[in-house]
């Protein structure tokens, strides 16, 4: 995607221009962001979703005095008969997942790492329904896809901001409004981390939102630290060879601390497995269960793809590469493998196209070691067979 050419998805705005102005910063309202955009699911299908046990879902009701009630899916057929005509919304989690019309949606925002985005997620809301004033700690686009919903945008929060006393759901203690505006269907509001938000349905409506993956601090340390040590053998210990003789053998010294972070600054300064922990955990899929492999053996999968069968991504498979060196990486689903240089156009093929086949793969037949990466790919369940029609 040119990051100079202007984007209807961005009200004209360039990915550049949207990047530099708006990205991490400040809200943007897109009136027509996708024009006459319906909804590729009906309420009705939403809901049916929600039923399924695979799939996360969530309904927030609105009470006068006890407000904002959390139910958990996945839900019963009966579930939705004995909700209130008002006041309630239902969420799905990565509907994307489950429903391939929905995806097409998301290849519009392919001005960003496609590794940096999280999941689809769909909103049904009854007149009035809402989830209370929020805030995320990740970027999200807001598209309305059906009826009509009002947003009300607040302060910046942080970890500090009051919260309502509430066992599931984080509501703010006190929203500032700095803005307002109701969204029609195809108009798209896109909201900085952050960001105090507080939707609301103006009559029956849909809502999309597109999240992306911002991995905190935390889990950044906590888990890299965890990845570092499965490589580190135990012998490798604090050590003070040579050290003077202790003035007070009850203080700790400064030069103890330096060699203690001399030993920390060894491993976490190592590029290469920061990078390896980096793609595996940006890649990790949000339902491993979902990513089921195949028994299969070399053989039987390129004798199905010459007798005309198509390979696609698994829908809740994360892909994405990387260069080290004279390298390359692949990562898959919270897996790497390392490739031969002459294999970069194979890696962003396997990564961007919709459908691998025997014509777009003919380049690398020949390769042992292209044909090894694909046959497991398959194996490990990010590639699969399309069903037949």
């Amino acid at each position: 995607m040119a990051p100079d050419t202007p984007l209807q998805l961005l009200g004209g705005l360039t990915p550049r221009e949207f990047l530099r102005d708006y990205w991490q910063q400040k809200p943007l309202l897109i009136r027509q962001a996708i024009p006459g955009y319906q909804s590729p699911i009906s309420p009705d299908e939403l809901a049916g979703l929600s039923l399924e046990e695979e799939v996360e879902s969530r309904i927030v009701i609105e009470h006068g005095d006890r407000p904002w009630e959390l139910r958990r899916g996945p839900f019963a057929e009966d579930a939705y008969q004995h909700l209130p005509e008002r006041d309630w919304t239902l969420l799905v989690q990565a509907v994307d997942q489950f429903v391939p019309e929905t995806r097409e949606l998301l290849e519009q925002f392919l001005f960003l790492p496609s590794w940096r985005i999280d999941d689809l997620m769909v909103s049904y809301a009854a007149p009035g329904g809402g989830v209370g004033p929020h805030y995320d700690n990740y970027d999200v686009f807001l598209l309305q896809a059906h009826g009509r919903r009002r947003w009300k945008l607040g302060q910046l929060c942080d970890s500090d901001s009051p919260l309502l006393e509430h066992p599931d759901l984080r509501i703010l203690d006190g929203f500032e409004q700095s803005a307002e505006w109701v969204l029609e269907p195809g108009d798209m509001l896109y909201l900085p981390p952050r960001l105090a938000h507080y939707g609301i349905a103006e009559d029956e409506c849909m809502t999309y939102s597109v999240g992306f993956r911002a991995p905190s601090a935390s889990e950044v340390l906590t888990h890299f630290t965890d990845f570092l040590g499965q490589f580190l053998p135990d012998e490798e210990r604090y050590s003070d060879a040579a050290c003077a003789p202790a003035s007070d053998p009850h203080q700790i010294q400064r030069d103890a601390l330096e060699r203690l972070k001399g030993l920390i600054d060894k491993h976490i300064n190592d590029e290469q497995l920061l990078l390896t922990w980096f793609g595996q955990f940006m890649t990790e899929p949000r339902y491993p269960e979902l990513v089921a492999g195949a028994e299969i053996d070399m053989a039987e999968c390129f004798g199905a793809l010459a007798d005309g069968a198509l390979l696609v991504r698994n829908p809740s498979a994360r892909l994405a590469w990387s260069e080290v060196d004279d390298y390359l990486v692949l990562f898959a689903s919270g897996n790497s493998r390392c490739l031969d240089a002459s294999l970069r156009e194979l890696l962003k093929l396997i990564c961007s196209a919709d459908v691998l086949h025997l014509e777009n793969l003919a380049p690398w037949l020949d390769s042992d070691e292209a044909l090894t990466l694909i046959h497991e790919l398959v194996k490990q369940g990010s590639l699969e067979f399309a069903a037949d029609e």
